[in-house]
């Protein structure tokens, strides 16, 4: 038995979660519903100009490691954050949660902070997110240790990640030692400018290295640059071997093996938006880990998805477990 069923990669944020009109995304000039990179001025101008935040420790593929560990699962963390207050509070958060992290920390004197994600949240429940990478971008190849790679039985890669001037390096090396040892790996798209930015540096990893693609319908499209949904879903499942494709309201669409499922949505009056995505793979990826059929997993991830979203923050504040009970999935 490997020590780590999970063990996720990505950038190592704090969130600031704020409520807002949509008439301040537009006075701010703030996309909807999207992610966009910000420097460090504008990360101060922006936070001056928010109402009363929430400030929780977040990034994508830690807030689906905290879900894996939430459930019980053996997991674990690779993100940088600095020796400072932030870094602090994020460390915390995700040990407290029951994962294991020990990726060193940038010291005080480092001229980037942490890393933090202001979240605007409007009445609709969508975020648009506007992100201050800080020590995070610098994630290094010398920062994976490949022993702890090689034992994962999955390790998951948060596509914002690829934003980092050697973050294809890092990744590289975390996958080989991961499938060097026989294990697996999965990759989140993160966002469909995110796509964009990196489609070619995608594609190669998903044909070659990628046995999990989890995404949603905007990204997915982006990817596979058609505006037919089906086809796009066709093509990714041709080159890897298990599709888990979110499609909010309308459910998750998983294919594998010239198979396809779907696993209807649970209807929820949305919050928050955030991290919906993120714990829907945590709840899949412990599925998976726990011999459940895809089917199952991708009803769990659904179930963790509608938690995520009835409240503000993307970590989970009900037993997950509990609720895969009431749904009759265990």
């Amino acid at each position: 038995m490997k020590k780590f069923q999970v063990v996720g990669i990505g950038n190592a944020m704090v969130d600031v979660l704020a409520r807002a009109e949509d008439s301040f995304l537009t006075e701010a000039g703030i996309g909807k519903g999207i992610m966009q990179l910000i420097d460090m001025p504008r990360a101060v101008d922006l936070y001056s100009r928010i109402g009363p935040a929430k400030e929780i420790s977040g990034g994508s593929a830690a807030n689906t490691i905290a879900g894996v560990a939430h459930l019980g699962g053996r997991t674990a963390y690779v993100g940088k954050v600095k020796d400072d207050q932030l870094g602090a509070i994020f460390a915390h958060d995700l040990r407290a949660q029951g994962a294991v992290y020990e990726t060193a920390l940038a010291p005080k004197d480092a001229p980037q902070e942490t890393g933090r994600c202001i979240v605007v949240v409007t009445p609709d429940g969508e975020r648009s997110m506007n992100t201050y990478l800080g020590v995070t971008e610098f994630l290094e190849p010398s920062d994976i240790d490949p022993d702890m790679m090689s034992q994962a039985e999955w390790i998951y890669l948060e596509g914002y990640r690829f934003d980092g001037p050697q973050s294809h390096a890092a990744f590289a090396k975390a996958i080989a030692a991961c499938k060097g040892a026989g294990g697996r790996v999965s990759i989140t798209l993160s966002d469909p400018f995110c796509v964009e930015r990196h489609r070619d540096a995608f594609r190669r990893m998903i044909r070659d290295d990628v046995d999990l693609l989890f995404c949603n319908r905007a990204e997915m499209l982006s990817m596979y640059q058609t505006a037919d949904f089906d086809a796009a879903l066709t093509q990714a499942a041709a080159e890897v071997a298990i599709v888990a494709c979110t499609d909010s309201e309308h459910g998750a669409h998983i294919l594998s093996d010239g198979q396809r499922w779907h696993a209807p949505a649970v209807p929820t009056k949305i919050v928050d938006a955030t991290g919906a995505g993120d714990l829907f793979a945590g709840a899949f990826l412990w599925a998976l880990t726990q011999g459940y059929d895809l089917e199952t997993c991708g009803k769990m991830g659904n179930v963790a998805a509608s938690e995520i979203i009835s409240h503000i923050g993307a970590r989970p504040e009900a037993d997950l477990k509990a609720l895969f009970q009431k749904a009759g999935l265990i």
